[in-house]
């Protein structure tokens, strides 16, 4: 297990979102989601050592009928990240992914083809 203070857990998570190309990150800042880190998922989730989670509506399925809502959660779990790593180089490669993985289900990508692009 590595750890990181709360501070280089979320700037790591920065540098994720920062890394990527400018025309995503500006769809991602119009898309109305927040990404929060989280120390552990809740006690209701069904895989504690859950590494990140996406909450709401996928961009290829929302509507301009819709209308305004709370914003989409992108959560990212530091506890378990921190837990399956062994060393800082792997924790700041897994936030990466696990980041990119969790944007991949905002813009409607499943599991099955994050895991063939290699980000989960």
């Amino acid at each position: 297990m590595i750890q990181l203070s709360r501070a280089e857990f979320e700037d790591t998570v920065d540098d994720a979102l920062d890394s990527l190309p400018e025309r995503i990150a500006r769809t991602i800042a119009e898309a109305n989601v927040v990404i929060l880190v989280e120390e552990e998922p809740g006690a209701d989730a069904e895989d504690p050592e859950l590494l990140g989670l996406y909450v709401g509506v996928p961009l290829d399925e929302r509507s301009v009928f819709d209308g305004f809502g709370e914003p989409d959660r992108i959560f990212i779990f530091r506890g378990p990240l921190q837990r399956m790593c062994s060393s800082r180089d792997e924790l700041i490669e897994e936030i990466r992914v696990t980041v990119l993985h969790e944007l991949g289900h905002l813009f409607g990508i499943d599991d099955d083809r994050l895991h063939e692009l290699g980000w989960g």
